[in-house]
């Protein structure tokens, strides 16, 4: 499996057995909303893919984009959300088939009304680096 696969999947795992996770967002952790998805949910978008090998050793460095989608009266449900999300990745040691993760890190979020949507929707971007085992 692609180093990029293998992150998403584990990414995905981890945040369902986030019980606190769970109690905001229930199982709607996707990877794309299909038409009339309840609120409030989370999906998986751009990921970004570096090799950052040398002459000695290989790896990669991934971003990729959480979103958070609310229909919460104000920011205050997405926040919460984003929070635990954070909490949960940020620094986080995840088990990769194949992969070592070097680091996790958050290095991005942002809240706003999507008034297309009329949802807040929730921006998080992470950076993962990974060496293969």
């Amino acid at each position: 499996m692609s180093s990029t696969a293998e992150l998403q999947k584990e990414i995905f795992a981890t945040l369902g057995a986030n019980a606190a996770l769970a109690d905001l967002v229930g199982a709607r952790i996707l990877d794309h909303a299909p038409a009339n998805v309840p609120f409030p949910y989370i999906t998986f978008g751009r990921t970004s893919l570096y090799d950052w090998s040398t002459g000695t050793e290989s790896g990669t460095e991934q971003l990729f984009t959480l979103h958070v989608w609310s229909r919460g009266k104000g920011k205050k449900e997405a926040l919460e959300i984003m929070d635990q999300v954070r909490e949960t990745l940020h620094d986080g040691a995840l088990a990769l088939d194949g992969y070592a993760l070097v680091n996790l890190r958050l290095e991005f979020s942002e809240a706003r009304y999507d008034e297309r949507n009329e949802a807040h929707h929730g921006v998080m971007r992470f950076r993962a680096v990974m060496e293969p085992t």
